[in-house]
């Protein structure tokens, strides 16, 4: 059903109830929460004109309650679609007693790598990207996005250039991980790489020799090359992205050159007008763990993004937009399995609809070399293969019914690859899923460490 004619009957509904019609603002509020692409409050607010603040907490809050009151059930802007439409027009499409299928329109999407830019699949970690658009515009701005693998950083990452672009910034986006390892062998080399990048990005001859000088060092000639030449090339704000930045932690010579550079840029040319078109955005799955001196690294300046797995109720919409109704009983089992990580939550709501398998059913196996996590925790397994230190840390945390402290270093790669939480200098394991899938495959080992440990 469309959103214009579920306004419609709700407003039927509310006015048969109550004697009122909804008013100008609930239907406006109503209107946006019912599109396949979802805005946060600020955006709706600003596109409409009212205060932000006015629409979360009055205006929205009263609709939701009065139709909560009518329809008998919470409703929320994330909800509400399905409740509507439940209420209304008995939409649900077919129902078996195990699939709880709600919709045959969806268009599935395979959730592997950056979500599409018009995927419905994205889910905003409000107010997340809202502060990040509106940081990316303020001179000399530098944002810094960490998370371990598939949480979603590279789809963020693209979220804010576009918006970038769309304000009509010059955007460069420079992966890490596709640099040659050559790249990484020197300072010079890398730089060098990152300017003759950044400059075809642009769309300017590179000059490179123009502006290098030996006598100066690398780090001196790229700051002279980006000022003398690429901001004053361009007349307008450029966002330069970096991403996969933990790609220069394997080489404690480089990271602290180039870290010690991007902090320079952003606070020792605070007076010199061209770094003022200049902003930074830095993605990266990992803490650094080589010691460095803070106040040198921009570490511990700009705005600073870690983000969270998703929520119960980012869970339910997401299972919304896949065409499932999650009962109360089968999010509690989703959540408790694999903690809201968001690449696990897709792709288990994936194989449901894909499969038309109950949820339940699939998450009975998920944690088997069947399941449908398997080949992703292979991958894990694999990786700790290759790292022979960090499989005796995560099986001293599989073994421990607390926290534990670990090697800083050590705790920092689990976490980066989404197998730990750390709360402060505290290990734990992060999921279910990994807990029990690791348990049962090193069982012997975890049983001959346990009674040694006693």
């Amino acid at each position: 059903m469309g959103v214009k004619k579920l306004v419609e009957l709700t407003d039927t509904l509310v006015s048969g109830r109550t004697g009122n019609p909804l008013s100008y603002i609930h239907k406006m509020i109503l209107t946006e929460s019912l599109q396949e692409t979802r805005k946060t409050y600020d955006q709706i607010a600003l596109e409409n004109g009212y205060s932000p603040s006015y629409l979360k907490n009055g205006a929205a809050p009263k609709l939701w309650n009065l139709l909560s009151d009518l329809l008998g059930e919470k409703v929320t802007k994330i909800n509400c679609r399905f409740l509507l439409e439940k209420k209304l027009i008995h939409s649900v499409a077919f129902k078996d007693k195990n699939f709880n299928k709600i919709s045959d329109r969806v268009s599935l999407e395979f959730p592997e790598g950056q979500v599409p830019l018009a995927s419905e699949f994205y889910i905003e970690r409000s107010p997340i990207e809202s502060i990040c658009y509106q940081e990316i515009q303020k001179p000399r701005s530098l944002i810094r996005i960490k998370a371990p693998r598939k949480m979603g950083k590279s789809s963020l990452m693209v979220r804010i250039l576009t918006f970038a672009k769309n304000q009509g910034f010059k955007t460069i986006k420079i992966s890490l991980n596709r640099a040659e390892s050559k790249v990484f062998s020197s300072t010079e080399k890398f730089l060098r790489w990152l300017c003759a990048n950044t400059a075809r990005q642009l769309g300017l001859d590179p000059q490179l020799d123009e502006y290098w000088d030996k006598d100066l060092g690398a780090l001196v000639s790229c700051t002279l090359y980006f000022q003398g030449y690429l901001l004053e090339q361009v007349d307008r704000p450029i966002l330069l992205a970096l991403d996969e930045v933990n790609q220069l932690f394997e080489y404690p010579f480089l990271v602290r050159d180039i870290l010690v550079l991007l902090r320079s840029w952003h606070e020792e040319t605070r007076d010199i007008r061209e770094w003022e078109k200049l902003r930074l955005l830095l993605v990266n799955s990992i803490e650094v763990y080589i010691p460095l001196d803070l106040n040198k690294l921009p570490l511990n300046i700009g705005y600073s993004v870690e983000l969270p797995p998703f929520t119960s109720e980012q869970v339910f919409d997401l299972a919304q937009r896949h065409g499932l109704y999650l009962y109360t009983e089968e999010l509690s089992q989703l959540m408790n399995l694999v903690g809201g990580f968001p690449y696990l939550v897709r792709l288990a709501l994936y194989q449901s609809v894909s499969q038309q398998i109950d949820l339940k059913q699939l998450l009975k196996t998920a944690t088997s070399d069947s399941g449908i996590y398997s080949l992703h925790l292979h991958n894990q397994a694999w990786y700790l293969q290759q790292h022979p230190e960090l499989t005796i840390s995560f099986q001293k945390i599989l073994m421990s019914q607390t926290p534990i402290s670990l090697d800083q270093i050590e705790a920092f790669k689990l976490k980066s690859i989404g197998l730990i939480h750390l709360e402060g200098d505290q290990a734990r394991v992060s999921c279910e899923l990994y807990r029990q899938y690791f348990q049962s495959r090193w069982e012997p080992a975890l049983a001959m460490h346990s009674r040694s440990f006693h």
